[in-house]
C-alpha cells in the first residue's frame, strides 16, 4: 500500500460516516458544493500566482465584478475554473472512461479567451518547467504517453486504492505536462472527477500548501510518490472533516490555542502532531484545528 496506513484508515472510517449520513440535505449539500467550487478556484489559481484573493475571487464569479487594479487574465482564469468545474458536474455521473477529449475539454475551458491558440490543443513545442528535476517529454511523444495515461487511469492495471490513484492521476498528468499552460489546474480537475465519480466531497491543494505540494511533486519526479500520495490523501481527509463538521452532529473544530488550555499538550506540540498526521486535524487558513476526541484518542493510544 502506498498510503500511509493512518491516514488510509481514517479516511474509510470518515467515508464510512458520511455515507451513514445520506441521503445529505439537498439544500445544505448546494451551498457546500458552491462554497468549495469558489475555494476550488481560488486555491487553484493561486497555486499559479493568481493574485485575487478569495473574497475578489468570489465576487468575480457570482457577482461578475472587476476588481480595480488586478489583470484581466486574473479574472478569466476565475471564471474559466468555475466553468470547467460545472462541466466536471456535469460529467461526475456518467460512467464513461476519463478520455483524451475530456481532458482537452477541461483545458479548453480553463484557457478560454487567455490563450485560444493553445486551449484544448497538446502542445507543440518543447518545455522546461523552472526548477523541477525532470523535463517533460518531447512534445513529439506526448499524444502517445496521453494514450497509455488514460488506459492506465481507467484500467488500474497495479489495482491501487481510489486516493492512491487519484493521487498518481493528478501527478502522472503533471509528470506528462501536456499543455503550454494550464496543466496544473487541468491536473487537480482531473483527480476532483475521479473523487467525485467515487463519491467523495471537492478536494482542494490550498495556497498555504503551496511550497509543500511542489516539494511533493518534487519527491515524485525523484522516484517516491509515497509522500504525494500522503499529502493527496490528507488533501481528501481535510474534505471529509468539513463535510463532517456541516453534517454531523456533534461537537465542532476548535483552534489549537483553545485545544491546549484543555490537553496537557502545548500549541506548538499539538502543530506538531497535526502537521505528521499523528492527530486527526484539518488546516483551514494558514492555522491547524483539531476536535477534543481527537486529542482524548490521541492519549489512550499513548497510554496503550
Amino acid at each position: 500500500m502506498l498510503i500511509d496506513k493512518n491516514i488510509y484508515e481514517r479516511i474509510v472510517r470518515k467515508r464510512g460516516e458520511l455515507d451513514a449520513l445520506r441521503p445529505l440535505p439537498k439544500n445544505v449539500l448546494g451551498k457546500l458544493r458552491k462554497q468549495f467550487a469558489i475555494e476550488l478556484a481560488y486555491n487553484s489559481n493561486a497555486i499559479e500566482g493568481n493574485s485575487l484573493t478569495l473574497k475578489e475571487t468570489q465576487l468575480v464569479i457570482e457577482e461578475g465584478i472587476t476588481i480595480k487594479g488586478k489583470p484581466l487574465r486574473e479574472h478569466f482564469e476565475a471564471l474559466n475554473h468555475q466553468k470547467a468545474f460545472e462541466f466536471l458536474e456535469g460529467i461526475v455521473n456518467k460512467k464513461t472512461r476519463i478520455t483524451e477529449d475530456v481532458i482537452k475539454d477541461i483545458h479548453g475551458i480553463i484557457l478560454s479567451g487567455i490563450d485560444n491558440d493553445y486551449a484544448g490543443r497538446y502542445r507543440n513545442i518543447n518545455v522546461r518547467i523552472l526548477g523541477a528535476i525532470k523535463s517533460p517529454p518531447r512534445f513529439e511523444k506526448v499524444p502517445k504517453r496521453m494514450r497509455k495515461y488514460v488506459d492506465y487511469v481507467n484500467e488500474n492495471p497495479d489495482k491501487l486504492d481510489i486516493i492512491e490513484l487519484a493521487a498518481l492521476i493528478h501527478y502522472g498528468l503533471v509528470e506528462i505536462h501536456p499543455f503550454t499552460d494550464g496543466n496544473g489546474r487541468t491536473a487537480r480537475l482531473i483527480m476532483n472527477l475521479f473523487l467525485m465519480r467515487h463519491g467523495y466531497p471537492v478536494t482542494m491543494v490550498l495556497k498555504v500548501d503551496r511550497k509543500k505540494y511542489y516539494n511533493r511533486l518534487k519527491e515524485a519526479d525523484n522516484g517516491n510518490v509515497k509522500p504525494f500520495v500522503d499529502f493527496t490523501g490528507r488533501a481528501v481527509e481535510r474534505s471529509l472533516d468539513l463535510y463532517l463538521d456541516v453534517f454531523k452532529k456533534g461537537s465542532e473544530f476548535i483552534s489549537l490555542a483553545e485545544a491546549s488550555k484543555a490537553s496537557p499538550y502545548s500549541q506548538e506540540y499539538l502543530s506538531l502532531l497535526a502537521r505528521k498526521g499523528r492527530i486527526e486535524a484539518i488546516k483551514l487558513g494558514r492555522n491547524w484545528h483539531v476536535k477534543k476526541e481527537a486529542i482524548e484518542e490521541y492519549i489512550k493510544s499513548k497510554k496503550k
